[in-house]
């Protein structure tokens, strides 16, 4: 069970998510704001494991909360909570230390496994949001040479959550090359799964939302 904090301004959201994940036996709410001050306010006494932060908040939104709570607590892991809506902060929270993405109409089985991956170390970006990804790539990235042209197509392909099997099947190539590609972009990048391969790919903006 983890010790999780919960920041959003709806009180009926934040009482109902709260209830269900105690009910569930994934979290312990050990704390709830209704904006990023009372958040850090928060911060100050307890230790979670995790913070789901509304992006969208009165007084001081969950951008510039988690911004401000990372600088305090470089190890603190936010999982942020989205709506369609909020689709241009999604920079500014990778930037500010955000572990992970979910979409607020996501299912219990998600959101579960969401919260477990971000406070086991890891990241998460809901399948709603890597649906949204499109196909926008910087110049800045392509000329990095980082990354080949080939590889910057896959990952083109795997930023919006396709298999191997069907990235090979649509470039006519074999599945074992689309998995060698996939291991060396990992590599390349730094990221230990395809949550933080997505990741650095919005933080470096290889890819726009």
């Amino acid at each position: 069970m983890y010790k999780i904090i919960l920041a959003d301004d709806h009180n009926i959201f934040r009482e109902s998510l709260a209830f269900m994940l105690t009910k569930s036996g994934v979290a312990e709410i050990i704390g709830e704001a209704s904006n990023g001050r009372e958040l850090l306010k928060l911060l100050e006494q307890h230790t979670p494991d995790l913070v789901l932060l509304d992006i969208g908040m009165p007084i001081m939104d969950g951008c510039a909360a988690a911004k401000e709570a990372t600088k305090l607590y470089p190890d603190l892991k936010i999982l942020a909570l989205s709506s369609f809506d909020d689709e241009m902060h999604y920079h500014k929270m990778i930037d500010a230390g955000a572990k992970g993405f979910i979409i607020k109409d996501t299912n219990k089985k998600e959101l579960e496994q969401a919260i477990i991956t971000v406070a086991g170390g890891g990241g998460w970006f809901s399948n709603e949001l890597l649906r949204k990804v499109i196909k926008s790539f910087s110049n800045k990235i392509a000329s990095s040479n980082l990354l080949s042209e080939r590889e910057i197509g896959i990952l083109q392909h795997i930023c919006t959550a396709k298999t191997n099997e069907q990235i090979a099947e649509e470039l006519s190539i074999s599945y074992d090359t689309v998995r060698k590609h996939r291991s060396n972009i990992l590599e390349k990048t730094g990221s230990p799964n395809t949550a933080a391969l997505v990741m650095w790919a919005i933080r470096n903006k290889v890819v726009e939302i």
